[in-house]
């Protein structure tokens, strides 16, 4: 019975892994194009978008906190701060794009590699958050972190089923 309770455990953590490395995929690939987007485009296409996001939330409420954030964000998407939010998108989403795409052909290497990079990147989130205190950087410090916890333990999970087969063999 305990066998089964962990075949199962193993199962449903491994679906759970490949989940979040999917969105993670996905978020990666999606922050690489609005990086190369935001590198080419102009501010003055960005900004008016943002500003009009904001207003249909300030309109109710003009201290909604939410409004707020956006506010700040259009007013961050200009000059170096546009450089800096392309930069920093497009090396993100591509460096996680390449560690997925690693990770979901069950490249051992990518495991520890993943955790370091997301670690990198969190440890670097917390201080944009200190300077901007961006809802941004929160969502994506908290998201960041559950998949360092799932990477971790499906790294545990495959060392442990490469050394069975190993042992078998």
């Amino acid at each position: 019975m305990g066998g089964q309770r962990s075949e199962t455990r193993g199962r449903v953590l491994l679906q759970t892994f490949r989940c979040s490395i999917i969105l993670k995929g996905l978020f990666a690939l999606t922050e690489a194009l609005f990086g190369v987007a935001l590198f080419f485009v102009s501010g003055r296409v960005f900004n008016p978008v943002l500003r009009r996001l904001a207003r249909l939330d300030i309109s109710r409420n003009p201290h909604d906190w939410i409004g707020v954030h956006l506010r700040h964000m259009a007013a961050g998407v200009t000059g170096t701060g546009r450089h800096f939010a392309s930069v920093y998108l497009l090396s993100h989403g591509l460096v996680k794009l390449i560690l997925v795409v690693e990770l979901l052909r069950n490249r051992l290497w990518a495991y520890p590699l993943m955790i370091v990079v997301l670690g990198i990147f969190v440890g670097y989130q917390g201080y944009r958050f200190y300077l901007t205190h961006s809802i941004a950087m929160v969502l994506l410090t908290v998201f960041d972190l559950g998949v360092i916890a799932l990477t971790a333990m499906e790294y545990r999970e495959q060392r442990q089923l490469k050394q069975g087969n190993l042992a078998k063999d």
